[in-house]
């Protein structure tokens, strides 16, 4: 909503495949369109129109002719990087998480063996406002207004961009309608808006991206495979546990100098042996490993991170440890969890809420999940229905955290409901897949959200134990997809082990 006096508009469009280059554009014709002021080239990648409007600047791109150099990149598929990701399940160097006794020397003996794999895909952070920025450069000064979690990252950007020392710079930080995570640690938008207005000295100019444009030039949720095998002795109790995560590190790409000797260890969130993002359970031999595979599709940090596809892999599998045993998945997890009381304790509070163990309504079916993230314990209960037909209603969910302290309630129980907007919608429906090196969904018609009638009723529990400053809006994301998820094979007798729930058939067995 930002104006200026004087001010021009733009749109960009970048090359469609990761890491292509603009190789030409024609725009004699563009240059008579009404209202355009300038087709310009932007880094070596892209290519701009400046006009009056938004509209006008629109309209002439997509009537301009472009030429693209692919690249290499142009061969690659969500197919092939499913290859890779296969490849890495079964490779034989990794990098370790979380270690403890002899996990393959357990397998071996155990009387029984339980295996899954599992797949999370890359996922879009789509907010409602597409990328923008508005800037204004002269050989003096850059100034440049735009939406950002970062403003410290905005002005490195701006001053990379502008050519000036950031002394000789000024970000304006506005009200930003949706980040989770894309307007953090990337300023490409803050970057293009700066090269654009640097070929327009004196004119200030807003860069707004089309919804296509932000959805196939992201910086996505990461794509990641687990193989989990289990290890049950005679008396049904869990002794040996292996998960091995093949998929991409965040932090190769976005910052090499957080990794810990190669190892990228917020790929093992919720998976750790201690701190804040500690694994729930005592598994007396426990092996969790990474084999990292990166395509070129960029990864960033998206609501939640990790934790939301270790969340999954690991409260899923264990129930289907639980069912391999014959034991209530409630009673499984409490079994493990001794040294956990906190974590417990939430499990706890949902499961007696919810009523775990009493009848639920006629259709109705429940599901548990719990776990640690960003320092606060989290767990939920969901309940649903499977229609004879296979239409999903997810009826509640039940859900506790720990965040240590709790100043404002009302905002707790705000951030624990949206966060599952965002973490459900994911389930149902996030997906990007990978066609000829882009990114095939363009808009909100082939990458959709949930729609409020789909949205359960949410119960929140706040149990603050104090001694520690814990996450909200990130640590519980990742609950609600398990808990739903074996909500539904309790409906359905069915395991659902691949993201969104949107390929799977759930007519019950």
């Amino acid at each position: 909503d930002l104006q200026l006096p004087g001010m021009l508009n733009a749109t960009i469009k970048a090359c469609p495949v990761f890491t292509g280059k603009l190789a030409s554009f024609d725009d004699t014709e563009v240059r008579k369109m009404p209202g355009v002021r300038a087709v310009v080239a932007v880094e070596d990648n892209a290519v701009a129109v400046v006009a009056d409007t938004w509209w006008q600047a629109k309209t002439a791109l997509d009537a301009l002719p472009v030429t693209w150099d692919r690249g290499e990149n142009v061969q690659v598929s969500s197919d092939s990087i499913s290859a890779m990701l296969d490849e890495g399940l079964d490779a034989e160097e990794a990098f370790i998480g979380n270690e403890a006794g002899d996990p393959t020397s357990a397998l071996a003996a155990a009387a029984t063996t339980v295996e899954a794999v599992y797949g999370y895909p890359y996922q879009n952070h789509a907010p409602m406002e597409p990328m923008n920025a508005t800037a204004l450069w002269t050989p003096e000064r850059c100034e440049v207004w735009c939406p950002t979690q970062n403003g410290e990252a905005a002005l490195e950007a701006t001053a990379e961009a502008a050519g000036l020392p950031a002394s000789r710079c000024d970000v304006y930080k506005i009200h930003l309608g949706g980040g989770f995570g894309r307007r953090g640690a990337f300023h490409d938008f803050v970057k293009q808006a700066v090269a654009i207005a640097k070929q327009m000295p004196g004119t200030p100019v807003k860069l707004l991206w089309t919804r296509e444009e932000d959805m196939q030039h992201g910086h996505y949720h990461p794509i990641t495979k687990a193989k989990l095998t289990g290890g049950l002795d005679s008396d049904g109790d869990l002794t040996a546990l292996h998960m091995r995560l093949s998929g991409q590190s965040i932090l190769a790409s976005v910052n090499p100098n957080w990794m810990q000797n190669g190892v990228d260890m917020f790929v093992f969130q919720g998976l750790m042996p201690d701190g804040d993002h500690a694994i729930s359970y005592s598994i007396p031999n426990l092996l969790v490993d990474h084999a990292m595979r990166n395509p070129p599709v960029p990864p960033g940090f998206w609501r939640g991170v990790n934790v939301n596809q270790n969340a999954v892999y690991m409260e899923c599998f264990m129930d289907e440890l639980a069912h391999a045993a014959g034991a209530d998945p409630l009673d499984f997890r409490r079994k493990l969890m001794a040294d956990h009381p906190k974590s417990l304790a939430v499990l706890n509070a949902v499961a007696e809420k919810a009523g775990w163990g009493t009848p639920a309504p006629e259709g109705v079916h429940r599901g548990l999940a719990v776990c640690k993230a960003f320092a606060s314990h989290v767990a939920a209960c969901a309940e649903v229905s499977v229609s004879k037909t296979g239409k999903l209603r997810i009826h509640r969910i039940v859900a506790a955290t720990d965040p240590g302290y709790a100043v404002n309630p009302q905002q707790i129980e705000a951030q624990v409901e949206g966060s599952f907007v965002f973490g459900l919608s994911a389930l149902l429906y996030g997906e990007c897949t990978i066609r000829e090196g882009g990114v095939e969904q363009t808009n909100f018609s082939n990458y959709p959200t949930m729609l409020i009638d789909e949205m359960p009723e949410v119960e929140v529990i706040i149990m603050p134990s104090g001694g520690f400053w814990g996450g909200i809006g990130e640590p519980t994301i990742a609950v609600a997809a398990p808990a739903v998820l074996n909500a539904i094979f309790a409906a359905t007798g069915k395991r659902i082990r691949r993201i969104p729930l949107k390929h799977s058939d759930l007519t019950p067995v």
